[in-house]
């Protein structure tokens, strides 16, 4: 089964993200150079934009008022000093998905978010037990790609500095740079230790990769890793390619995918949905904004939905509101289960601030927050499937890939009952 050149599957080189993200602009925006002067002005923003916009009214149990004095009662003589306070603040919300992002933080974000970045084109996890910092897989035609780099290797030094107690965002900011220079990474590969060299470029993610299935009567397979700015743009793409070939159906593979734009899901939902709600947000006050399809579906070929425990936010909307309205059937695993709707908002100094402003229900009025989606036909991989997969990523999407070769099953049922 050849997959186009299109769209390889994989992700940016940073830890992906996983929240149903909204971009929108900050209160009492001032200029950098004010805030360098003034840093509790910084912790003051913040804690206004909670105040005025955060999902929970009674902002955890916590009296935010009182909060707001003992902050701006402190004495900052830095930045630093005041990032420091404002995470220490979001703590008392409870909720690791309002978070604050430092300059370097936001810009990862946005160049995430974007869907382009320069660096040597690899997606990077940390492992939780170890923190080693482990190639998940090197992005095709990329110079990691090219120079040999693989998936599972573990990295352990970057430019001859080791990664031992580093973080993965603090790794990222060293392998990434500008065009054209230089990167050393000291990598191990199962007891082997080798170097590589690697020359940056501007690598472009594609969230989309799919590929026509004739060995299976015709079946579209289309892999979505993210909902990234260029998401929707590239869905429609694919179904527009693989339905002027004919396809008799389809298998969307939502595995793995964190979520991203709020707006990129409904986009997506819109092009296998013709009518129906595909998803209501409801915020502090209790207003309810429901999002519904437009008439404007690109096929109504029969569909199977791949999802499991790392599907989450956006793939989470995607899912629940293809089920709900009975237009497609999900195979796999439990959903990760987040129902939580951010607003990224830039900062007055370049840093960023993610802040929870709603959840949001599935069609048929399902609130999945700390739940998730619990699919209809139910296959878990074992240990062993599973890490032949990663293994071997080319494998995803073939009849090597049980939870794919069971979709393809349960599509040509449904392919047969509606001839």
């Amino acid at each position: 089964m050849a997959m186009t050149t299109r769209g390889l599957v994989l992700g940016a080189t940073v830890v992906m993200l996983s929240t149903v993200t909204m971009i929108g602009a900050g209160l009492h925006h001032k200029g950098q150079a004010f805030f360098q002067d003034s840093p509790k002005e910084l912790v003051d923003e913040v804690w206004q934009i909670i105040d005025k916009n955060y999902v929970d009214a009674t902002f955890n149990q916590v009296d935010w008022r009182e909060t707001r004095d003992e902050y701006l009662n402190r004495s900052y003589t830095s930045n630093e000093e005041a990032y420091a306070a404002i995470r220490e603040m979001l703590e008392l919300l409870g909720d690791p998905y309002t978070r604050f992002m430092d300059p370097q933080e936001f810009r990862n974000m946005q160049i995430d978010t974007a869907g382009e970045l320069t660096g040597v084109g690899i997606q990077l996890s940390q492992d939780e037990e170890t923190n080693e910092l482990i190639v998940v897989s090197p992005i095709e035609d990329t110079p990691a790609f090219q120079a040999g780099i693989k998936a599972q290797d573990v990295i352990i030094a970057i430019d001859d500095r080791s990664t031992e107690g580093m973080n993965i965002n603090d790794a990222v900011n060293l392998i990434r740079g500008q065009v054209g220079t230089s990167v050393k990474l000291k990598i191990r590969r199962e007891k082997e230790e080798l170097e590589f060299e690697i020359t940056r470029d501007r690598i472009e993610i594609h969230p989309v990769r799919y590929s026509y299935s004739a060995e299976n009567g015709g079946v579209g397979y289309i892999r979505l890793t993210n909902f990234s700015d260029k998401a929707a743009e590239e869905m429609r793409e694919a179904i527009e390619d693989l339905e002027s070939q004919n396809v008799v159906g389809y298998v969307l593979d939502l595995r793995s995918n964190p979520g991203g734009l709020l707006r990129a899901s409904i986009d997506i939902a819109r092009m296998w949905l013709d009518e129906g709600t595909i998803v209501s947000t409801v915020n502090r006050q209790g207003v309810a904004d429901e999002q519904r399809a437009d008439h404007r579906a690109l096929t109504d070929k029969p569909l199977v939905v791949l999802v499991d425990g790392g599907s989450a936010s956006a793939s989470e909307i995607l899912s629940g509101a293809l089920q709900d309205n009975h237009r497609a059937e999900l195979v796999g695993t439990q959903t990760f289960g987040k129902g939580l709707v951010q607003s990224v908002r830039p900062l007055g100094d370049g840093s960023g601030l993610a802040v929870t402003i709603a959840k949001y229900l599935t069609p048929s009025g399902r609130d999945i927050n700390e739940e998730g989606i619990a699919p209809d036909v139910s296959l878990e991989l074992t240990e062993e499937q599973r890490e032949k997969l990663q293994q071997d990523r080319t494998l995803i999407g073939t009849t090597q890939d049980p939870q794919f070769a069971k979709a393809i099953e349960i599509l040509a049922q449904a392919i047969a009952t509606k001839k």
